[in-house]
């Protein structure tokens, strides 16, 4: 006899949302008013004809936490006060304008597991690092390997911080 289960299976906890960021490797692409991502939608494709009916496309599973863990990152604490979420985002942000250093580091290692504590599909973080990006000395990389809720398999993700301004 098998123990019945309560609730989602456990591949789909992380959740569906829609896709809002194109590259969830890199995190590169964030500017802010980004429109929503568009893709053909499958049922409907004719071999031949233009792909004329498109949809939104979403975000499934682990790619949705990724991607709801950078939009954290990419938002400032207290943004979406007025939204009833005074403490979704992160202080990332008060690092433009610092120079690399040693401390500088350590904060935006601090900042990362703020946010990251935040997220109730979080576990634990298993491992957290801030280096200069090789992209640069005016850039931080982040590298964290987190568990997920009711999860074993780790998921990694990288956050590129600009120092120099820009676009966080």
């Amino acid at each position: 006899m098998s123990t019945p289960t309560v609730g989602p299976p456990r591949e789909a906890l992380p959740g569906t949302d829609l896709r809002l960021l194109g590259d969830l490797l890199t995190a590169e692409q964030r500017e802010r008013g980004s429109d929503l991502l568009t893709g053909p939608r499958p049922q409907l494709a004719v071999p031949g004809e233009p792909e004329r009916n498109h949809d939104l496309l979403p975000v499934t599973g682990f790619e949705n936490l990724q991607q709801a863990l950078l939009l954290r990152f990419l938002t400032q604490v207290g943004e979406l006060a007025h939204l009833g979420h005074a403490t979704y985002g992160s202080r990332l942000h008060e690092l433009i304008g610092e120079l690399n250093t040693v401390t500088t580091r350590n904060r935006a290692k601090l900042f990362a597991l703020q946010a990251l504590a935040d997220e109730p599909r979080v576990a634990s973080v298993t491992s957290i690092t801030v280096t200069t990006a090789p992209s640069g000395p005016t850039r931080l990389e982040i590298r964290a390997s987190l568990l997920a809720i009711d999860h074993v398999t780790a998921l990694n993700l990288v956050f590129p911080v600009p120092l120099a301004g820009g676009p966080l």
